[in-house]
């Protein structure tokens, strides 16, 4: 540790032995769900279909080199949609021993919808990746980062072993899938500040301020949050759109941040996958987040379950593979 390291006090963890700190690159393989879901009329439009086309055509072989050529494996995020629509990169991203995971069905808008909704979304996203690819993810991100309450539950339901959507940490640890319910699923946090999107998303009339950032400067902002997730001995979760980063002087910036954060002394550039596993098998506290009830508001006032810690095996999670 460094006399500049915060380390997260409210999720311990320590890494496996040899490495201080951890780090993953992860990809959002979205394509045309993430406009389809939000617009479907966008199909009317060609030129914003090739927007979104670019990542699984173009930016994937590319960022698949990069990732060869500096020696990691990354975490893909794959909606059903994509991977029924671009099998042959689905495939290549597999054959390349790179995690796929859970990215919804069509990435569906997520926030407010009932429980048996989102099964369908999820159980429809299993199913595709599953004839595609052959493979039953471990992980999920939700689309937008948008967890319901009653998603944690759904997730165990269906064996996964861990979840990158929630905003509450610096490192992972394990998360209660509900009251009164024994099991819990691996969390590993992620940060506005570390996805593409931010940064660089820009399509008239759809998305982005206008502004796009020079890939200098967010090359310099991911690394100041490495060198800090470094110090500290936490977990520094990167997110990108290949539509977005795999573009030319993009994926040259990203390349350069994976050399740095890669040439780190002890740093342990993993999949998710492998994170949570070691999460799972080395943590023993579970976390159970705290809620807001809004009854009536204002009348009926606010109240506030607050969050607790409980110790647990640090068997359960590891063993739903």
């Amino acid at each position: 540790m460094t006399p500049n390291a915060f380390p997260d006090a409210v999720h311990p963890i320590t890494w496996p032995e040899g490495h201080r700190a951890a780090a993953s690159f992860t990809f959002d393989v979205d394509a045309e769900s993430c406009i389809l879901a939000h617009d479907p009329s966008s199909t009317k439009r060609m030129s914003l279909m090739s927007h979104q086309s670019y990542g699984p055509r173009v930016a994937i072989p590319r960022l698949l080199q990069i990732l060869d050529r500096q020696g990691i494996k990354g975490t893909f995020f794959i909606p059903g949609f994509t991977a029924e629509s671009y099998p042959d990169t689905v495939r290549r991203i597999v054959d390349g021993g790179h995690e796929v995971a859970h990215h919804g069905y069509l990435h569906e808008q997520m926030q407010g919808i009932d429980a048996a909704t989102e099964a369908r979304y999820l159980d429809r996203g299993l199913d595709a990746l599953e004839r595609v690819a052959g493979i039953r993810p471990v992980g999920f991100r939700a689309p937008w980062w948008e967890l319901n309450w009653h998603t944690p539950k759904l997730l165990a339901d269906r064996g996964f072993l861990y979840d990158s959507s929630l905003l509450d940490g610096d490192a992972p640890y394990r998360l209660s899938v509900a009251e009164g319910d024994a099991r819990d699923i691996v969390e590993i946090p992620v940060d506005w500040t570390l996805d593409d999107w931010e940064q660089y998303a820009f399509y008239p009339g759809v998305t982005g301020s206008g502004v796009i950032e020079s890939p200098a400067k967010v090359q310099e902002m991911w690394t100041l949050e490495a060198e800090a997730h470094h110090a500290q001995g936490s977990c520094f979760v990167l997110t990108n759109h290949p539509f977005i980063s795999g573009r030319p002087s993009k994926a040259v910036a990203l390349e350069r941040l994976i050399e740095r954060v890669r040439g780190m002394e002890g740093m342990w550039v993993a999949t998710l996958a492998e994170i949570a596993r070691h999460t799972a098998e080395t943590v023993a506290e579970v976390h159970q987040m705290g809620r807001v009830e809004i009854a009536g508001f204002p009348d009926a006032g606010v109240s506030m379950r607050p969050a607790r810690v409980h110790s647990a095996a640090a068997t359960f999670a590891a063993s739903r593979r």
